[in-house]
């Protein structure tokens, strides 16, 4: 498993609430160097431009909250994540940057807690899988965006040999989630399924996650 994918696995356990170390001078490097090579490729998907309000969902310690607040600028980033720890980097983070259209506030299981209808694109990065309350949680996703808004998911298929992460469906066969299962729990809640890319980024060297895009209807 290469350095980035453990890397990105510590974000995967500190976004699902599990107590984890902050992340150091190198991780924090590693991390900003793949949002930078990411957000282009994302914003493209999510149809994102200047101006526009969007949401990282489970945000973990905001290397792509920080990446993207620049890239959409004087639109605005709502950062969330269930864990305090995280929403601390994450505000300093941006108090670092000088960044003042990034607005931080805690997620829930059941809910993203986000205002109605208030974002043109909404992604989640290595967190879907880490969802315990999907039906009210995708109902919150939907009530979130604005009608013609478009959602991105990006996670990975169950580890081999790993196990479910506690309090999720056993249907994701381990620590993961089968894209399959992804499509068809977001249409239910009223999204209409886009773009399926099976090996994300496009690019990498070594892509080990995929994209699945959603649109609300009008």
């Amino acid at each position: 498993m290469t350095s980035l994918r453990l890397t990105a696995l510590a974000v995967l356990l500190a976004t699902g609430g599990v107590c984890a170390q902050l992340p150091d001078a190198k991780q924090v490097a590693q991390e900003r160097a793949q949002a930078e090579l990411d957000a282009p490729k994302l914003s493209t998907v999510l149809q994102i431009e200047p101006g526009m309000t969007i949401a990282d969902v489970g945000a973990g310690f905001g290397s792509m909250t920080v990446t993207l607040a620049k890239w959409i600028a004087p639109g605005r980033v709502y950062a969330t994540d269930i864990g305090d720890r995280q929403l601390t980097v994450i505000r300093d983070y941006i108090t670092r940057e000088g960044l003042d259209n990034v607005t931080v506030f805690k997620g829930g299981q059941a809910s993203t807690n986000l205002p109605d209808a208030c974002c043109d694109a909404i992604f989640m990065r290595h967190v879907y899988h880490h969802i315990t309350a999907i039906e009210p949680f995708n109902r919150s996703l939907f009530a979130a965006l604005k009608p013609g808004g478009r959602l991105a998911i990006i996670d990975f298929a169950p580890l081999k040999g790993s196990t479910v992460p506690e309090g999720v469906p056993a249907n994701r066969e381990g620590h993961g989630i089968p894209l399959a299962i992804v499509r068809a729990e977001i249409a239910a809640a009223g999204l209409v399924p886009l773009d399926t890319i099976d090996q994300w980024p496009p690019g990498d060297k070594a892509p080990t996650y995929f994209l699945v895009s959603f649109r609300k209807p009008q």
